[in-house]
């Protein structure tokens, strides 16, 4: 399974920016999608989560200014921040959840895989 994380950038205090993560690959299917970020000399914390059946988490930190949603391409999410702050610095990998392919249309192991980071930087 592969991930391909976008749309990281530098923005002024107050401003937009939308992440995106794109799953491909082999596999039976997802359960969840959700965003992590790691500040320089922090450890990695948690953002936001979709779930196929369940609902949505946010981390205090970015609820009410940062939205997780389903985009119209297939195995995609979204990642639309907004008011972001300086403490919003630090990059972002999104991690997928989910089932490979078992015997016949029946789900296999689960796996959980990494996208490779972007950055977002943001300007006081």
């Amino acid at each position: 399974v592969q991930l391909q994380a976008s749309g990281g950038g530098l923005v002024q205090a107050g401003g937009s920016l939308r992440l995106s993560c794109a799953a491909s690959g082999s596999f039976h299917s997802i359960s969840s999608i959700g965003w992590y970020r790691q500040a320089p000399g922090k450890e990695r914390e948690f953002v936001a989560r979709l779930r196929r059946d369940g609902p949505i988490d946010y981390a205090a930190s970015v609820k009410d200014r940062f939205t997780i949603f389903r985009d119209s391409a297939a195995n995609t999410v979204i990642l639309s921040m907004n008011s972001l702050k300086p403490e919003d610095t630090a990059a972002y990998y999104c991690n997928v959840e989910g089932a490979l392919h078992g015997k016949g249309w029946n789900p296999g192991r689960y796996f959980s895989s990494w996208g490779q980071g972007t950055l977002v930087t943001v300007s006081s």
